[in-house]
Parts: C-alpha cells; sequence; structure tokens
C-alpha cells in the first residue's frame, strides 16, 4: 500500500505520519512506501518503509497533477490555511483551502480516467466544525444545516460538497472529517482563531503566562491530537458503503466552556498554574468563535466505531502524556 499525506508537516499530520511509521500498517495491511509533502519539507523519521518527504504549495498549478500521478491508494488532505489566517487573506485561504484541494479532486479523476476506471483511492479530507453557523440547537445533529459564517468555513464547506460528487461519480473514495477543534495543541501558537483554547493550558502547564480573548461562558467543541489521529485512522479502514450520499461526518469529541477548561487546568496543576491566565478581550476573536458550534450528538461517527476523549480532563492527561516538555 503506498500513501500520501498532504500538510504532513503540522501537527496532526506529523503524528500521522510517526504513528504509522512505527506501526507499519494501515487498515491491516502493510505499508509499502509513504510520500509526505507540506509547504516546508516534513522531518525525516525511521520506517519499515520507504519515505519520500517533499516541500510543495498545494496552489501552485502543478502540484496537484504531480501528486496525483503518484497514484497512492490512501491520501490524507491535511493542508489548510488556518481559520485567522483565511479570516484576514481571503485570497490566500481561497487559493489553498479551496483552489488546492479541487485542483488535486480534478487531477485524481483525470488520472482514474487515465487508469481506464482502476485508479480510485481512498481520500480523507479533514473538514471542521466552522461549515457550521449560528443559530445553533442545544446540539448538533448529524442532519443540521452546514451554513457558514466565515470564509474558512464556507471553504470548508464547498470542499465538502467537491467531495461528496467525485465520490458518487466514482472518481475517488472520499471520507470528510468534520474535526473539533484540536486541544491541547503542543508547540507555538498558529494564527488560527481558536488557538487561545490551547494557550489557556499549554503555557500555564510551562510556568507561562497566556491570553485569554473572550469570556469564561464561551462554549466550545474540542477533541485532543491523539484523538484526532485516530479518527484519521478509523477513517482510512472503514467500509464507506455505509456513508451513503452524505460522506462528511460529524465527530465525537468533548463540549466545555472556558471555565471548564480553567477548572480542569485547575485540578491538574494547581492554582499557580490557573493564576497564569490574563483576560484580555479580543472583539475579532470573540465575533469569529461566537459563530462557531458548541455541542454535537454525533451519532453516525459513533455507529462507525468514531471514538475521542471521555471529558476535558482526558484532554489535558493526554497533552501531558504525549507533549508536554518541562
Amino acid at each position: 500500500m503506498k500513501l500520501l499525506i498532504i500538510g504532513a508537516a503540522g501537527m496532526i499530520g506529523r503524528k500521522l505520519s510517526l504513528r504509522l511509521a512505527r506501526e507499519g500498517r494501515l487498515s491491516g495491511r502493510a505499508i509499502g512506501g509513504a510520500h509526505l509533502v507540506d509547504i516546508v519539507t516534513p522531518p525525516p523519521m525511521n520506517a519499515p518503509f520507504p519515505i519520500a518527504r517533499e516541500a510543495f504549495d498545494i496552489a501552485a498549478p502543478y502540484v496537484a497533477p504531480k501528486l496525483a500521478a503518484l497514484r497512492a491508494e490512501v491520501i490524507f488532505l491535511l493542508a489548510s490555511v488556518v481559520s485567522g489566517e483565511a479570516e484576514a487573506d481571503f485570497d490566500k485561504g481561497y487559493a489553498i483551502n479551496l483552489g488546492g484541494t479541487q485542483a488535486l479532486f480534478e487531477s485524481i479523476r483525470r488520472e482514474h480516467l487515465l487508469s481506464g476506471g482502476a485508479y480510485r483511492p481512498r481520500l480523507i479530507f479533514t473538514s471542521s466544525i466552522a461549515v457550521f453557523g449560528a443559530p445553533f440547537p442545544e446540539a448538533i445533529g448529524d442532519d443540521f444545516l452546514a451554513a457558514p459564517l466565515t470564509s474558512y468555513g464556507t471553504q470548508k464547506a464547498i470542499c465538502e460538497l467537491l467531495l461528496g460528487d467525485y465520490s458518487r461519480r466514482g472518481f475517488l473514495d472520499g471520507i470528510g472529517l468534520r474535526l473539533p477543534t484540536i486541544c491541547v495543541r503542543p508547540g507555538a501558537p498558529n494564527r488560527a482563531a481558536s488557538g487561545f483554547f490551547s494557550g489557556i493550558i499549554r503555557e500555564p502547564l510551562s510556568g507561562k503566562e497566556a491570553i485569554l480573548p473572550v469570556g469564561e461562558e464561551v462554549r466550545h467543541w474540542h477533541a485532543s491530537p491523539r484523538s484526532a489521529v485516530g479518527f484519521l485512522l478509523r477513517a482510512a479502514e472503514i467500509d464507506t458503503s455505509q456513508l451513503g450520499a452524505r460522506r462528511t461526518l460529524n465527530l465525537p469529541g468533548v463540549s466545555a466552556t472556558v471555565g471548564e477548561q480553567i477548572e480542569a487546568l485547575r485540578q491538574a496543576a494547581g492554582e499557580k498554574a490557573a493564576g497564569l491566565i490574563r483576560r484580555e478581550r479580543d472583539e475579532t476573536i470573540a465575533r469569529i468563535v461566537a459563530g462557531w458550534p458548541s455541542n454535537f450528538d454525533p451519532a453516525r461517527a459513533k455507529a462507525l466505531g468514531f471514538r475521542a476523549d471521555a471529558d476535558f480532563s482526558a484532554i489535558i492527561r493526554a497533552y501531558l502524556e504525549d507533549d508536554f516538555e518541562q
């Protein structure tokens, strides 16, 4: 089996690549080789199969045909401009999140036709809960309308429709995953509007001050990086005939208020850590976050075997076990 991971230098991409390299198998089959690409060259790693690593801009016109020509059997499409950056830079968001994705789908279709229909890869696309816009029910079910209120959410929603149509026509075997906000993200903060959800946990655990730009009453939907990798692996192995025409899933997660996050931090690391959070409201971030959903009833994904963290304390434990560096 040959794999292609687009966005392999990002946090989730690195974790996914390392786990596949460690296990050497996917969906019960031996991995014969992997191609890892991102805007920067993904880091080297040891694996029982050959790994190629390259730096590409997915929005460049020559890239999608080159990647599709590899004819990987499983493609993980993780690369995108994050929410805050997509909102701040309209052109960049659409060029990468929509243009790059559509170009890849079309290049895969051409390879499918050139192969006489034999090439039809499993493609796992990471979407987002930002495809939903207010007003929301108490918990969003699987039939709730996708009506985004941000450019990022709009780009992801369009890609979901394309994924469904290209799958319906048999050009690829796609499955879209509406990821919860991934928390706690290790490393430096990024430009995602949701970045503070990780920052108010990660920085205090390291003895650093963190800025909280919204009120403690704000509720959001979370999953750990460990769960995110599990989602991707599960998506690679399921029988997609069970999805029917609706190829994108709402995934399990943890619904927690910022206040509940802080209390979980307090329980894990004490009052001193919780005291390192400084309240400094940012109206732009508050407005973006207010347009995002905060609770789900992901019955379809659960029935298909997708599993997430039990509560926010479990999310903090996963960070401490997997990523925390004193």
